[in-house]
């Protein structure tokens, strides 16, 4: 016991580190250490490791061995099996065993764990496929209400009649000739350094140790059917760019008539002439007549609903900015409607008629001397 490793070092993590953050380490230096890793493989750093992410996978293991260390675990003080509860139990690490133990792995981490030399029940059982992403780009204002869409696909269907098998009825098996039935071929070759003994997944039967006897007529023994169609996807109101929306059983065709994973769909949405959104919020910008700035007025100002009217105060300044409540976008967990923000830019007139110059000199000629912006500036500048 003295001379283990801390567990949050041996795993290369903090003592507050998240439950997703201590399975990533421990992911990385298990396909690092593996035995059945040619390159770096070590089986004592493997257990070391697995033995750690068994205790601090589990939070009630973890909150005792942050309290009571080694102590809590050590088989010969009468502490618990660290293994225990965690599936890890009962394999023989020492013994380099570790058939079983790429079957959790596998499970754990979605088949990342490729060692095939070791696993005897990996390569024959039924796995789920991959998952998979496509990317579709929508206008801008389906986004903001919904739309649906139409997407062609291609894809593999696990057959119907016989479950993914290939077999008729789905029964139909005979054991495999060329491994005995038990989905594995021990094959030797002569080295500098002696005869190499090597285990893999029968080439015959794909390591289930047993052969389609009739072919399933109607996918011929494949399994699955080439699928050929366009799926209806609802794009819900308020999606962002970067979001996803997933398609269940769309993805890579499962192993041995494992399910289809599923397919992701991240949405791209283009950008809008007039429109910018910020989170829920919505933003535009409007020229205003340096008029209606001055006196005030009322316009109808378009929004992503359609118009509303926008009192615009007397006396409202360049790059002033006004507010419609909940004309923004709808929240996708329901929490309502973001806001609309109007950014006023006051446009001047480059050309004037002879009323308009005369309306325009009564109106400076009726402020008093030093009443005007400028002569208030160089007042306030000469101080």
């Amino acid at each position: 016991m003295a001379n283990k490793r801390d567990y949050y070092e041996v795993l290369g993590v903090a003592k507050t580190a998240s439950q997703d953050e201590i399975k990533k380490a421990y992911r990385q230096l298990a396909k690092k250490y593996h035995p059945d890793n040619k390159e770096t493989g070590d089986a004592e750093k493997f257990k070391e490791c697995t033995e750690a992410f068994s205790v601090l996978s589990d939070e009630q293991k973890r909150k005792t061995y942050d309290q009571f260390g080694h102590a809590a675990f050590d088989q010969n003080s009468g502490g618990a099996n660290p293994f225990s509860g965690s599936g890890f139990e009962g394999f023989n690490f020492n013994g380099g065993d570790f058939g079983d133990l790429n079957d959790i792995l596998n499970r754990m981490f979605g088949g990342a764990f490729g060692f095939g030399g070791s696993s005897r029940r990996s390569s024959g059982g039924a796995y789920r496929g991959s998952d998979t992403l496509m990317r579709i780009k929508i206008n801008f204002m389906d986004a903001i209400n919904g739309t649906t869409v139409s997407i062609p696909l291609t894809y593999d269907e696990k057959c119907a009649s016989c479950k993914g098998t290939g077999a008729l009825n789905g029964t139909e098996y005979e054991k495999c000739s060329y491994c005995g039935g038990s989905g594995r071929v021990v094959t030797q070759q002569r080295s500098i350094f002696g005869p190499i003994t090597t285990e893999s997944s029968c080439p015959t039967c794909g390591g289930t140790g047993k052969r389609i006897k009739t072919n399933c007529p109607d996918c011929n023994g494949k399994g699955y059917k080439r699928i050929k169609k366009n799926i209806e996807v609802k794009i819900p109101a308020g999606i962002q760019s970067g979001q996803q929306i997933r398609v269940s059983g769309k993805g890579e065709r499962g192993v041995n008539g494992g399910d289809n994973g599923d397919l992701y769909l991240e949405v791209v949405v283009a950008k809008h002439n007039s429109f910018e959104r910020e989170g829920n919020n919505i933003h535009i910008e409007i020229p205003v007549d340096f008029v209606d700035a001055c006196l005030g007025a009322t316009l109808k100002v378009p929004t992503v609903y359609g118009e509303e009217d926008l009192k615009v105060p007397a006396g409202t300044q360049p790059n002033d900015v006004l507010v419609i409540k909940n004309k923004g976008v709808k929240d996708l967990r329901g929490n309502g409607y973001g806001d609309e923000y109007v950014h006023i830019n006051i446009k001047i007139p480059t050309h004037l008629n002879k009323e308009q110059k005369k309306a325009l000199e009564d109106y400076k000629s009726s402020i008093k001397s030093g009443e005007s912006w400028f002569e208030k500036f160089k007042k306030a500048f000469k101080k």
